[in-house]
């Protein structure tokens, strides 16, 4: 019986939810594995230059993997994929165009795209993509798919117990909170796949989207303007960006630099360091490529305080 009177809970929200036309799951890998199982799909090739939680999704899905090589513009390199293996493209740091998707949509029919980077780029029609919430936005979960997969019944995630890290961070130091952050994070490893929770989308329905596809673009172009001539990756814009990829001779340690100055720049994927040779472009890209953050959060003065630190 539906509960009348008593205290009041979050508000609902009824604004747009961008990808409301996307399957709405609980995580990225819940998209993967959705998706290989509902397409029976037994083989996969993936990036060497990815992290592991990929990998783990394929294998968890029962699919066999192998791995290609990607070069400095983040196109794959050396595809000879067998009759029934499926390509697995992901849209690092949305430096690929729509039209560079298009070409290999054309060579591989069978293709996956990762937008866990490139959360304001549209989806290519009739091609199977996902989308991540939690890298863009502060919600416990969430994942987008795009399939014409049969859908199935499925579970929806609760995510309430998990919220303590996103609503202690809007008050508090996230130091903090990173131990919650953490296990929120491990949390999805033990999970079947489940829809979104409840309170995720109501969350997604109550962003201004416009507004912060405009601050992450007007951040990245800015940072761009002032360390181009240091990047030794060739970049282009990118519309709402994930963050802006600076990559130095002496990236790893200018990370620890950073983060002894408080501007938190991760290692995106450390499974690489460990998964391929120390001469590879793969490997430098994990040591030496800063993702410096450009988000919705930040203001140009932020921006400056960034960039002095390269002057």
């Amino acid at each position: 019986m539906k509960e009348i009177g008593g205290y009041f809970e979050l508000e609902k929200f009824s604004g747009p939810m961008l990808h409301d036309g996307a399957l709405p799951l609980s995580c990225g890998r819940a998209c993967v594995e959705y998706l290989l199982e509902q397409k029976q799909i037994k083989k996969v090739a993936l990036p060497v230059f990815l992290c592991d939680v990929v990998r783990e999704s394929c294998v968890k899905a029962g699919a066999e993997v192998s791995c290609y090589r990607i070069g400095a513009d983040f196109m794959p390199l050396d595809l000879k994929l067998k009759e029934d293996e499926w390509l697995y493209v992901t849209d690092f740091y949305g430096q690929l165009s729509q039209s560079q998707l298009v070409s290999l949509h054309q060579k591989y029919p069978n293709m996956i795209v990762d937008n866990a980077q490139a959360y304001f780029k549209p989806p290519l029609k009739g091609v199977d993509t996902l989308y991540t919430c939690r890298k863009f936005f502060g919600v416990p979960d969430g994942g987008f798919l795009y399939t014409d997969a049969p859908e199935r019944e499925l579970p929806r995630d609760i995510s309430f117990e998990r919220m303590n890290f996103v609503l202690g961070r809007f008050e508090k130091s996230a130091g903090e909170f990173y131990y919650d952050a953490s296990c929120n994070n491990d949390y999805f490893s033990s999970q079947n796949v489940k829809r979104m929770s409840a309170l995720t989308e109501n969350l997604l329905r109550a962003i201004d989207y416009d507004s912060v596809k405009k601050r992450r673009s007007e951040n990245f172009m800015y940072l761009h303007s002032h360390l181009e001539n240091l990047n030794l990756l060739h970049i282009h814009p990118v519309e709402g960006a994930f963050a802006y990829p600076l990559m130095l001779e002496n990236g790893a340690e200018c990370r620890r630099k950073l983060i002894e100055n408080k501007i938190f720049v991760p290692t995106l994927w450390p499974n690489v360091l460990s998964d391929a040779e120390k001469d590879s472009l793969e490997y430098k890209l994990a040591s030496d490529v800063l993702p410096l953050p450009c988000d919705q959060r930040y203001s140009q003065e932020d921006m400056d305080r960034i960039i002095s630190f390269f002057k």
